[in-house]
């Protein structure tokens, strides 16, 4: 029998005792990555769970039950870099795992596991999401570019563990949860009665981003009759989003940009009414919650780039363009163009699938407009 096709049920084996999760990032990979995180803590509720992550990710997972210690590396330093994996290399054979769950599945990842094997780690499973060395457990092959937790899910799967968590789970702090009260207590924020945008994303994928002018024309019709208050969240890079929004609406907005930690996010989210963002690594986060979302897709492939959970939506115009994955080049921003505040206002209500495509003429396409 082959080692892809060999039976697994290491859930039920009682000598993995210690466990090492490997996730290293960015923000929307490591939200969803905690829905596979949580059924490997359902499967081996006796077992130490360790996590290693990238910074400053290793905050999302500050006091989170399901882990014994939290290391992080960076692997991204100009400088110390090598110093820093040799170190990793050094405190994974001390800690003689029995299992490695390898989330992150790069050429890095692996070439640091191979190693481990090559200069005898002891380590007698490795889960991956790739189907070569050095794991000896993984998922079968999956045609096209799939979301990258059906991968992850797969791999799990193939080692015996239950695949039951729907959307990310994460554990909110104590103060987390406080500063979110309180934001909601000074800005009137009663909840079932807002909702929230996540109108940014990284500076760099700025073509992912809806726009303002959008966004702005969504918070007026919400506000009509759906909502009471529009409240914005973002970091840095979306505070002038934020700003334009504001002045383009005016009353009813709540800017909170740049007044929330990450994890601030998460009580706001669940207790909003409706939830609208682009494909954003604060969307995943937020999709924790139960409350139904929408996520407006552009350049990036809805089917991949979906947050997971049943109550997100993801919306996209049907370009000849479409998932193009362009980050700076393009002129006309079509795709973006062609979705409008009340295709999101539909998709809201939305109950049919994950991913909603809407049709455009192509007389309507734009593809020539700068």
């Amino acid at each position: 029998m082959s080692q892809r096709s060999m039976p697994y049920d290491l859930p039920n084996d009682p000598s993995i005792r210690r466990i090492l999760i490997i996730k290293w990032s960015a923000l929307g990979d490591i939200a969803m990555a905690t829905c596979v995180m949580e059924d490997v803590a359902r499967a081996f509720p006796n077992a130490q769970i360790d996590l290693n992550t990238l910074p400053p990710w290793d905050k999302l997972f500050t006091g989170d039950p399901r882990f014994s210690n939290i290391s992080k590396i960076n692997i991204r330093a100009k400088q110390g870099k090598w110093a820093a994996i040799w170190a990793w290399m050094q405190q994974v054979r001390q800690q003689r795992y029995d299992l490695i769950v390898d989330l992150q599945s790069n050429d890095r990842s692996r070439f640091m596991l191979m190693f481990l094997q090559l200069t005898g780690n002891a380590t007698r499973f490795l889960i991956g999401n790739h189907p070569s060395r050095p794991y000896n457990i993984s998922g079968p092959d999956m045609p096209g570019d799939p979301n990258p937790v059906q991968r992850m899910r797969a791999a799990i799967k193939a080692a015996g563990i239950p695949v039951n968590t729907a959307r990310p789970v994460l554990h909110i702090p104590a103060h987390n949860q406080q500063h979110a009260h309180e934001l909601q207590k000074k800005y009137g924020l009663t909840a079932g009665r807002y909702a929230i945008f996540y109108p940014g994303c990284q500076a760099a994928g700025y073509l992912k981003r809806w726009g303002e002018d959008k966004y702005a024309e969504l918070a007026r019709q919400l506000l009509i009759s759906e909502v009471d208050q529009v409240v914005l969240i973002g970091g840095k890079d979306e505070i002038e989003d934020c700003r334009r929004i504001t002045e383009l609406v005016g009353a009813g907005v709540v800017n909170l940009c740049g007044e929330t930690e990450v994890l601030d996010i998460v009580p706001l989210a669940r207790d909003a009414k409706y939830q609208v963002g682009n494909d954003t690594g604060t969307a995943h986060l937020a999709a924790s919650s139960s409350q139904p979302m929408v996520v407006v897709c552009g350049p990036t492939d809805p089917y991949r780039v979906k947050p997971q959970g049943d109550n997100v939506i993801a919306i996209q115009a049907d370009m000849p363009c479409l998932n193009c994955y362009c980050k700076q080049d393009c002129t006309h921003h079509s795709c973006m163009k062609a979705v409008q505040p009340e295709h999101v206002i539909e998709a809201l209500h939305f109950k049919d699938g994950p991913v909603m495509i809407i049709p455009i003429p192509k007389a309507q396409q734009g593809l020539s407009d700068s």
